[in-house]
């Protein structure tokens, strides 16, 4: 089978189009032909070698976290799913012809694998830093970096609890923000002011890693108050840097309850072939996305 892999730690370049062995389903796993891969920052940062505990790597390593696509195996003791079933969920290796997962849901009808393939660590961060946060409904939420997958999918799951958001973005993606129910604006020389001129911020997430969590702790007045997933330098201002997944299944039983009531949709913003990786990571790297980038096979 191709799968995406690196043997060493580097830039995009380092990532290479290989021929494996295929996976197989051990105990409570099961293996899927993969249709769709979702491209998560998390994978270009390990690909660069950054301390992350969650994801110890050995080289050689393959690529990836989630993934849509049709169950071809089902390990020992899995009950509920049956070979040919479409399913999304997070695994390993997933940018390949085959990967086997070790969390899933059954697809929610008239979602495509493309779209699929977007969601499972994205609504599993996102619950998982709101939680942190602690923010509560009637609150007001900032959110630095709010137009990716994460951000994306905070931005609705707050208005569905009650919770007011600010939400930055570059110019491009105000009007975006605004249609997931924000109170955009962009951020660059003035930001601090013009959020401040938009009211009491009682939480403030970090999604970007662009060097804000000061000033996040000065809009919130705590740094109990904030949290980040993008900047490993947030601890030395005493915010949490939340690495560690919580339950995925859980996760994945939300995200399909919000995407069948129609309060959740995190749109493709661009697809790319498995030979393509690299270019993938280039742009997720690059910042500015509006949803999510997806690996079709």
């Amino acid at each position: 089978m191709r799968k995406v892999s690196f043997a060493e730690f580097g830039g995009p370049d380092v990532l290479q189009l290989v021929d494996a062995e295929e996976p197989h389903a051990g105990p409570g796993r099961i293996r899927i032909a993969v249709r769709a891969a979702g491209v998560n920052p998390v994978d270009w940062r390990v690909r660069e070698g950054q301390v992350l505990g969650a994801h110890p790597v050995e080289l050689p390593s393959g690529v990836g976290l989630d993934a849509a696509g049709v169950v071809d195996e089902v390990g020992e003791g899995v009950t509920g799913v049956e070979v040919g079933d479409r399913v999304f969920g997070e695994g390993a290796d997933t940018y390949a012809d085959f990967a086997v997962l070790g969390a899933w849901a059954g697809m929610p009808e008239g979602l495509t694998f493309e779209e699929a393939a977007g969601y499972p660590s994205v609504v599993e961060t996102a619950l998982r830093v709101m939680r942190e946060v602690g923010v509560r409904p009637g609150q007001t939420l900032l959110v630095s970096g709010a137009s990716g997958g994460v951000g994306s999918a905070v931005l609705q799951i707050a208005r569905e609890r009650g919770v007011r958001v600010i939400g930055t973005a570059g110019a491009a993606n105000q009007e975006y923000l605004r249609d997931l129910g924000a109170v955009a604006t962009t951020y660059g020389e003035g930001w601090v002011e013009r959020v401040r001129r938009l009211g009491k911020v009682h939480a403030a997430l970090d999604l970007a890693g662009s060097g804000v969590i000061r000033e996040l702790v000065e809009l919130t007045g705590s740094p109990e108050r904030v949290v980040s997933i993008a900047d490993l330098g947030a601890p030395e201002f005493g915010v949490r840097f939340s690495g560690v997944a919580g339950s995925v299944p859980a996760a994945l039983a939300e995200a399909v309850d919000l995407i069948s009531r129609g309060k959740l949709h995190i749109p493709v913003e661009k697809s790319y072939s498995l030979a393509e990786a690299a270019s993938a990571h280039i742009d997720s790297q690059a910042g500015h996305t509006r949803g999510r980038r997806v690996l079709v096979i």
